[in-house]
């Protein structure tokens, strides 16, 4: 006998994602754990033969052990973009894939609304409207004709290029494997960026965390900027240095950066980045939206109807260049 597809959904709250997956398919046996905790003895017994995880709880704890192990699942869906949690792999004996893509326009509305926010000088609107100032020559800053540079052209990048565009910017960009892309104007590799940097009035950083990229926006990175560009931050935390960041805003040398993204979250309520002007800090929220989690499982379901009849996945995730 022939036992039923097993699946464990593990997420912080799996209890919609199991009806949902029931009620599209009612002959796999489908099993939820919530917590971090206690996930070994939960795959040894249950010995699933696909996982969907969400990192819920960030990357510090995260079970990639137990997962990974002799009782994981041979393919693990992982219901965000990000992987640097699951560290590396072996490919010959799990599949990982991921739900790139799903949040990528909710992040580049992100992006603009943190760019315009300091082109349009919301801060000094609102520091006026307290005090009770009519500034009678307030000039607004447009945002035709500037330059965008986009660091990492993966779905977020290109959501973000294509939205740069209906605005009238100038789109440059860099990947791993460059190559003419819609909307951007010029695609590089990433040794060009040391003289990128100083050509953009924006910049934003949506790479995903490998060794290559890692602390890849430092000191020398950030004095390269332009003076006075703005700086969004949508990749992972450890990409950019923090300290380096907080030395460069005490400068004056940008004239703003929002951060969703942190090497250790929740950000620490010491951490200097909280007490400096013109600096946006959002709690990795900038691809959170209602139904985000469902719309990320439905993209696995469709993947899974894929695995069923033996058609290749997509968003399969290579190890070795960690997406």
């Amino acid at each position: 006998m022939t036992k039923n597809l097993r699946i464990l959904i593990h997420a912080s709250d799996p209890s919609s994602m199991i009806e949902k997956l029931t009620e599209v398919a009612p002959e796999i046996e489908v099993y939820g754990h919530d917590t971090y905790e206690g996930l070994s003895p939960v795959l040894k017994e249950l010995q699933p033969d696909i996982a969907y995880s969400v990192a819920f709880e960030g990357r510090n704890g995260f079970p990639r052990d137990a997962l990974l192990g002799s009782d994981g699942p041979g393919w693990i869906a992982v219901g965000g973009s990000g992987v640097d949690h699951l560290g590396s792999w072996d490919k010959s004996t799990v599949t990982v894939t991921n739900s790139a893509g799903v949040a990528a326009p909710m992040i580049a509305e992100y992006v603009f609304g943190a760019i315009l926010h300091f082109t349009l000088d919301i801060d000094g609107m609102a520091a006026d409207r307290v005090e009770r100032h009519w500034q009678p020559d307030r000039l607004m800053t447009p945002l035709r004709g500037k330059t965008i540079l986009i660091v990492g052209l993966g779905h977020t990048g290109q959501e973000v290029a294509a939205k740069a565009k209906a605005f009238g910017l100038r789109v440059i960009g860099t990947r791993a494997r460059p190559e003419p892309m819609d909307n951007v104007d010029e695609v590089h590799g990433p040794d060009a960026l040391p003289d990128l940097w100083r050509r953009a009035d924006f910049v934003v950083l949506s790479v995903p965390l490998l060794p290559s990229t890692r602390g890849l926006v430092n000191s020398r990175s950030l004095i390269s900027m332009k003076a006075g560009a703005v700086l969004v931050d949508v990749s992972r935390g450890g990409v950019l240095d923090g300290a380096a960041l907080i030395n460069t805003m005490r400068a004056g040398h940008l004239k703003g950066a929002a951060l969703d993204v942190f090497e250790t979250e929740p950000l620490s309520s010491d951490n200097p980045l909280w007490g400096l002007d013109r600096v946006i800090l959002s709690p990795h929220c900038s691809a959170v939206y209602e139904d985000w989690a469902m719309h990320s499982f439905e993209l696995f379901l469709e993947n899974l109807t894929r695995w069923r009849t033996g058609a290749p996945l997509f968003n399969i995730v290579d190890p070795d260049r960690g997406y």
